[in-house]
């Protein structure tokens, strides 16, 4: 029996489908944006919610060891390296992780390289903390991008770069870097003494023959790396404010619980370690389900695009839910605000947020969603450019 519930977010405080006016200036847009899932969790976590809930105490939580061991269990078995519990921190998400990280791993002033187009938190966590933003970017092979490692290394030496920001799987283009790429990068980044922060966040959303590889199993960087992810992608438990940072070197460590002992956020709230523990416990075979519906409606989306507008380019996916669309062959000027948001009536994330203006005629899509969804947004976007 099917565990894949799909649910009707309109009207439920989503902010994916009810809170569009900041970013739209509107509402009642059909929702193909921000990264989370219209299918209800799995079973296994709704249980264990229920069951704290019905106990009617929510007072100070004790972290169970059980909640660190899931964790461990789930990486050594799906990711195939062993992580320990002395190593992992707790983080309210993977933005707040790398936003704390940069402010003690760099001062102001210094570089921090990204990889563009990429997840656009990234960029705005180097302008907000008063760092300077050095873009170093892909290689577009016809949607399909590769890693430019002459000019990211030609950059950190002109630039001086203290810290690298890495998205692996790599949001919104959709690669898995393969352990030949990682390796590379991070020796670049050891030749130069630079700083890396890996977001493993989409590491479970993986298709075909593709594999995820962390960081720390590609290349033994321990000493200069930390590595966040989070049950909130693979689950879709976003809400639940429960990210993982992992930080195996001591000194590192020691950093890290200065900086949040000044701050004070110690730990998470306990909803948010009940399900991540049952998701790493039990979500196997739900997640199956979620990536073998999502790989079907990226199939769905690129048979149509194929067939009835050609001339756009799609960028394969090999990880994440995200789906990365070129559309300059049936833009004029810069019109694509005009075409997808007011004749379309879809919101999706426009490519220029993800690095700038050399990205404008590119929208990234959310597929975790029904079919019938994807259906209704191809179509919309099919009628408003044929």
């Amino acid at each position: 029996m099917s565990e894949l519930i799909y649910k009707n977010r309109r009207n439920t405080n989503s902010k994916k489908w009810d809170d569009q006016t900041e970013m739209y200036g509107e509402e009642g847009l059909h929702a193909m944006w921000i990264a989370d899932m219209d299918f209800e969790v799995a079973r296994c976590i709704k249980d264990a919610l229920h069951r704290y809930v019905d106990e009617g105490l929510y007072g100070y939580y004790k972290i169970p060891d059980e909640y660190y061991q899931s964790f461990i269990n789930w990486e050594q078995k799906h990711h195939g390296w062993l992580t320990k519990k002395e190593w992992i921190r707790f983080s309210p998400g993977v933005i707040a992780g790398f936003n704390w990280i940069i402010q003690f791993v760099t001062k102001r002033d210094d570089a921090v390289i990204v990889m563009t187009p990429v997840y656009y938190p990234f960029l705005k966590a180097v302008e907000n903390n008063e760092r300077k933003l050095i873009c170093s970017d892909l290689i577009n092979n016809y949607g399909r991008y590769s890693i430019n490692f002459d000019d990211f290394e030609k950059k950190i030496i002109e630039n001086d770069v203290k810290l690298f920001i890495l998205c692996s799987p790599h949001n919104p283009v959709g690669r898995v870097w393969t352990k030949e790429e990682l390796c590379r990068v991070i020796d670049i980044c050891r030749k130069h003494n630079v700083f890396i922060i890996s977001d493993e966040i989409h590491q479970d959303l993986v298709y075909e023959k593709n594999k995820h590889i962390p960081s720390f199993a590609a290349d033994n960087y321990m000493e200069n790396m930390i590595l966040i992810t989070a049950p909130s992608k693979t689950f879709n438990l976003a809400g639940c404010q429960n990210s993982i940072v992992i930080i195996p070197d001591e000194e590192l460590r020691n950093k890290w619980d200065y900086y949040i002992n000044g701050i004070r956020v110690l730990s998470g709230n306990p909803f948010g370690y009940i399900a991540a523990r049952a998701a790493y416990e039990g979500g196997e075979s739900w997640l199956k389900e979620v990536n073998s519906q999502i790989y079907s409606n990226y199939k769905y989306l690129i048979s149509r695009i194929d067939s009835e507008l050609p001339k756009a380019i799609v960028s394969p996916l090999e990880g994440t839910y995200l789906v990365w669309i070129d559309l300059k062959n049936y833009l004029k000027e810069n019109n694509i605000r005009e075409i997808i948001q007011k004749k379309s009536h879809l919101a999706v994330d426009y490519g220029d947020w993800f690095g700038g203006e050399r990205f404008s005629s590119f929208i990234r899509m959310n597929l975790a969603t029904s079919q019938e969804n994807v259906k209704i947004a191809v179509d919309a976007m099919v009628k408003c450019m044929v």
